[in-house]
């Protein structure tokens, strides 16, 4: 009786529109490379889907207050995964972000969101005060500081930076003074050019192959100008399969991962992309309603990471494909040809159900 409430009370809106959006990836995916040395990529995204489900259904079923008991457990494994990573990862591409496990070649940098997403929800959880201090917020800025630092050195510039909107999401419900809020952020303004100065050459060259693509257009500015294309070809209605220069004709790169959303608006056009960024909105709107029904507060910082994360993604990658942010690899989620992320994502969404699943439990 207890697994059909549970199967009944699953937020089947949050599914529908979840798999709504891997539709229209699986099928992007396979458009994007027919004909390629990646065309046997849809069928694994399919698998990665199934499994994904699997995941999510085993973390719904989980009580997520259990998990907050040993968050600290997996935050310190999810620091060695990384230094293990650095020194035992495979280099593809020029960085080591990979590892194998149990068969899988896994990036472990993207199911450090969910510890991290766990571990802020428990830490701010537990505090009493309305509003953090600074040793509060220095203590948040380690936690989520010390795997960034560890992300950057694999390189991966990308990855990294989706930590922060957890960080920000969780210290902006907690309460921060807004003198607080301003010192940090001149101290940021004024230690953008020694940041810059830390960056590798090739992340030097997207950012000012950002601002300026029209100055190597045939090298850094070449991804950047090229989606752009992709973009505006896609006029009203897409161009379809056949009639997609950009995708079929190999100018745009990695069509099935980074540049998802650059092939799909040029084969499905301007219809396609409100259709798609609709269901993000939807998928968002959801976690956020679960986020709103949640119990306790541990519940809505765990619902609410996952929103701002997503969130966070889809305006990068959208903001990226369209010349509007720099070229960062970061994810399109759901939609985008990978297994890590695709697991991750459907982790987080599980957790989303375990708050739901247990809204009308009295944890005072």
């Amino acid at each position: 009786m207890a697994s059909y409430r549970s199967i009944r009370d699953l937020d089947w809106p949050l599914l529908a529109v979840t798999l709504g959006i891997c539709a229209l990836g699986v099928l992007q995916i396979y458009s994007a490379t027919l004909g390629t040395h990646w065309q046997d990529a849809w069928w694994k995204q399919i698998v990665w889907v199934a499994t994904g489900l699997v995941m999510m259904w085993i973390t719904a079923n989980i009580d997520y207050h259990s998990l907050l008991g040993r968050v600290i457990y997996f935050y310190a494994g999810a620091i060695a995964l990384l230094i293990a990573t650095l020194f035992l990862g495979s280099r593809i591409f020029g960085s080591t972000r990979w590892i194998r496990v149990a068969g899988f070649t896994l990036q472990t940098s993207e199911f450090v969101k969910i510890v991290l997403i766990l571990l802020l929800a428990k830490y701010l959880s537990d505090l009493r005060a309305e509003n953090l201090t600074w040793k509060e917020l220095a203590k948040l800025g380690g936690f989520v500081g010390l795997p960034m630092l560890l992300v950057m050195k694999e390189p991966d510039l990308g990855t990294s930076l989706t930590y922060i909107p957890i960080l920000v999401c969780g210290v902006l419900m907690a309460g921060l003074r807004w003198k607080y809020l301003l010192i940090i952020t001149a101290a940021l303004v004024l230690t953008l050019p020694i940041g810059y100065y830390l960056l590798k050459p090739y992340q030097k060259d997207r950012l000012v192959s950002f601002i300026y693509p029209d100055r190597d257009p045939k090298g850094t500015g070449f991804q950047v100008i090229q989606s752009k294309i992709a973009v505006g070809n896609g006029g009203m209605w897409g161009r379809g399969a056949k009639e997609s220069s950009q995708t079929h004709l190999g100018f745009l790169p990695v069509p099935h991962t980074d540049f998802i959303f650059s092939s799909f608006a040029e084969e499905h056009g301007f219809v396609g992309i409100v259709v798609a960024l609709v269901l993000y909105f939807l998928l968002i709107m959801q976690v956020v309603q679960n986020a709103q029904t949640a119990t306790d507060r541990a519940g809505l910082y765990v619902c609410m990471g996952v929103a701002a994360l997503l969130l966070f993604h889809v305006l990068v990658n959208v903001g990226m494909v369209v010349g509007r942010m720099p070229i960062t690899g970061i994810p399109l989620p759901l939609m985008s040809s990978g297994g890590s992320n695709t697991w991750s994502i459907f982790l987080m969404l599980g957790l989303v159900n375990s708050v739901r699943l247990r809204r009308f439990v009295n944890y005072s």
